[in-house]
C-alpha cells in the first residue's frame, strides 16, 4: 500500500512536484530570455531527482556548497561542478581526486594566499585546475572588491602559475533584505555591473577571463539585463520560502517545500495547537524575523496545503512546536484540528529545514507519493 499525506509518519519534508515544476519552468525561461546559462545552486535540494528536473528544463552545470555534493552530482552522471565556497588548501586532495576521476569541477578563490595555495598544491601534482575569481559585489559576506588591487594580483598569481581562470563569480546576497521591485532591480543591476566591470579589468591586463557567474534568485528573477554575463547561478527557486514570499518574487501557492506534522495536544486557555514539527524539524532559520512580515517558525496550512491565515509556527521547542492563531480564530480551529489531526508548515528558508530530513515526499498532483533521498554532510 502506497503511502498518503494521512498514513506518512511525521514530521515529514513535503515536495509538492507540480510546484516545482512551475518554478524550474519560470527560471528556466527567464534565463532563456535573459540568454543566458542557468547554472542551478543545488544546496537548495541535494537531491537528485529534484537536480534532474532542473537539468531536463535546460540547465546547464550545477553549482555545490559542498565537496561531497560535488561526489554525489558526479557519481549520477553531472559532470560539470562549479565548488562555490573558496577552496580550503586542505580541501585540495579531495578535489584532485574527483578531478583524476574524469571529472570538470570549479573552484573559487578570493585572496592571493587562496590562489598560491591553489598554484602550488597544482604545480606539485601536474594539474591545472579550473578557478574561479569571487567579486564582493555587495559588501555582502566574501569576495575581492573590483577596485582591490589583490584582484588583478590573485589573476596573476593564477595565470603565472597555469592555472586555468576561468572567470569571476559573485552571489548578491543583500538581496534578501529587500522587499520591492525597483529595489531588487537596481540590486540585480548593480550585481550584474560589478561582476563585469571585474572581468573587464582583468581582461584589460592581458589575461584572460571567458566567463562571467551572477546569481541570487530575488536577482534573477528581477534583472532587467545581462548584458556581459555568461551564466546564473540561484538556488532557492525551486522550492521559493516564506523569506522570498516576503521579498516578493513569489506568491503562496510557489512555495513548494512544507513540512507535513501531527497535532499531538492542545493548550486550550493558551489558544496552542502542540504539533510533532519542532526546531527539529523546522531549524532554528527565523530569516522572517527582520522583514515586513515575520512568519515566526513558519506559516500553518491544512494538510491539503491551503494557506490558513492568521495561523504561525509561534514557537518551537527541540520536537514540540506551538501552532498559534489571531484571537478571533482560536477557538474555532482548536476545535477544527483535534489531537491527531494533520497540518502542513511552511518554513522561513527551504534550504535550512530541508537540510533537517533524511529525505523528502513528494506528492504528485495525482495523489502519488515518492520518497526521494536527500544527500547529508560535507
Amino acid at each position: 500500500m502506497s503511502a498518503t499525506l494521512e498514513t506518512l509518519e511525521t514530521p515529514a519534508a513535503i515536495i509538492d512536484v507540480a510546484r516545482m515544476q512551475r518554478n524550474i519552468q519560470r527560471m528556466q525561461a527567464r534565463m532563456d530570455t535573459l540568454g543566458v546559462r542557468l547554472r542551478p545552486h543545488v544546496k537548495t535540494s541535494k537531491c537528485l531527482p529534484v537536480i534532474q528536473a532542473q537539468i531536463a528544463a535546460g540547465a546547464s552545470g550545477v553549482t555545490v556548497s559542498t565537496l561531497k555534493e560535488a561526489e554525489y552530482c558526479f557519481a549520477n552522471g553531472i559532470t560539470n561542478v562549479l565548488y562555490a565556497v573558496a577552496m580550503a588548501p586542505g580541501k585540495l586532495p579531495q578535489a584532485l581526486a574527483l578531478i583524476h576521476q574524469g571529472y570538470r569541477l570549479g573552484m573559487i578563490t578570493d585572496s592571493v594566499a587562496g590562489a598560491q595555495a591553489i598554484v602550488a598544491f597544482g604545480q606539485q601534482h601536474d594539474e591545472s585546475f579550473e578557478v574561479w575569481i569571487e567579486i564582493d559585489s555587495d559588501s555582502h559576506r566574501s569576495g575581492l572588491k573590483v577596485n582591490d588591487p589583490a584582484l588583478l594580483q590573485v589573476a596573476q598569481e593564477l595565470c603565472a602559475g597555469s592555472m586555468q581562470l576561468v572567470g569571476v563569480m559573485t552571489h548578491a546576497g543583500s538581496s534578501y533584505e529587500l522587499d520591492n521591485l525597483q529595489a531588487l532591480q537596481s540590486m540585480a543591476e548593480q550585481e550584474r555591473a560589478t561582476c563585469v566591470a571585474a572581468a573587464q579589468a582583468i581582461r584589460a591586463v592581458g589575461l584572460p577571463c571567458p566567463q562571467v557567474s551572477v546569481g541570487s534568485t530575488p536577482t534573477a528573477l528581477s534583472a532587467l539585463s545581462l548584458e556581459g554575463v555568461t551564466e546564473v547561478r540561484a538556488g532557492v527557486y525551486v522550492f521559493l520560502d516564506l523569506v522570498m514570499h516576503n521579498i516578493g518574487v513569489c506568491q503562496p501557492e510557489d512555495l513548494a517545500l512544507s513540512v507535513l506534522t501531527t497535532v499531538i495536544g492542545h493548550q486550550a486557555e493558551k489558544g496552542w495547537l502542540l504539533t510533532d514539527s519542532g526546531w527539529m524539524a523546522m531549524s532554528r532559520d527565523r530569516g522572517t524575523q527582520k522583514q515586513r512580515r515575520d512568519f515566526a517558525y513558519g506559516q500553518v496550512c491544512t494538510v491539503e496545503g491551503d494557506w490558513i491565515e492568521g495561523a504561525l509556527l509561534s514557537g518551537a521547542n527541540q520536537e514540540h512546536g506551538i501552532i498559534t492563531f489571531e484571537p478571533e480564530q482560536g477557538m474555532d480551529l482548536l476545535t477544527r484540528f483535534p489531537i491527531g489531526s494533520r497540518l502542513r508548515i511552511l518554513p522561513n528558508h527551504a534550504c535550512a529545514t530541508g537540510a533537517q530530513f533524511p529525505h523528502y515526499h513528494a506528492c504528485d498532483i495525482d495523489g502519488g507519493v515518492h520518497t526521494w533521498s536527500r544527500l547529508h554532510g560535507w
